[in-house]
């Protein structure tokens, strides 16, 4: 996906960018494969790939919520800032704390967020069990089971707010014996499959209030 592709498929998620906004991915995805050769952030670096399997696919969250709406994010597992750093970028009025329980990830984190002189978010070295405080929106892009997932995010999900789990193909990991486990305890209240653009791989987001 190159850019100008990058640009229409995201207008088609409701999103259309400013040339500021544009300028800050490009120096993003520049940041990114500068430090991947200091510390392994991730084994995408080609700029087509960056552009669809982590920009884009970070902003298919836009599917099931409309962010512009919302005040505060985490993103649990954050990574390489996935789809953490790309959010605010995309979505100014957000409050963001990125939680990573690498401390090089979390230096580099911080590193970027002043590089691109982004406000109002924070990298946090910490597990997601370990972290106390209350989203509107609590993320986690393709890092772990569901079921082991929840322990790590429902207790940051406000009253009013909701858990995003950010998957790949869910169909075996999603069986209705464990929606209907998850279900006793949370609220499934969306599950929304669809397919990435250009390799057509799987996508699933899972939508999951408090009760």
């Amino acid at each position: 996906m190159n850019k100008e592709e990058f640009i229409i498929s995201i207008k088609e998620l409701g999103i259309e960018l400013t040339e500021e906004q544009l300028v800050k991915l490009n120096k993003f995805y520049n940041l990114l494969i500068e430090w991947n050769e200091k510390i392994n952030l991730t084994r995408i670096t080609e700029e087509k790939e960056v552009y669809l399997k982590h920009f884009y696919d970070s902003l298919t969250i836009s599917k099931v919520v409309d962010l512009s709406t919302k005040e505060t994010l985490c993103d649990v597992g954050t990574g390489a800032g996935f789809p953490g750093i790309v959010l605010k970028i995309v979505f100014p009025n957000l409050k963001i704390t990125l939680v990573d329980s690498l401390l090089k990830r979390v230096n580099y984190l911080n590193a970027i967020i002043s590089d691109l002189k982004l406000e109002n978010i924070h990298a946090i070295h910490s597990r997601g069990e370990d972290f106390k405080e209350k989203f509107d929106v609590v993320t986690a892009r393709a890092v772990a089971n569901i079921e082991k997932l929840l322990g790590f995010t429902m207790h940051l999900v406000n009253k009013e707010g909701m858990f995003i789990a950010m998957k790949g193909n869910i169909e075996e990991e999603m069986t209705s014996e464990v929606i209907n486990k998850i279900n006793k305890k949370y609220q499934i209240t969306e599950i929304n499959k669809f397919l990435l653009p250009k390799e057509n791989s799987n996508r699933s987001l899972v939508v999951i209030k408090n009760k």
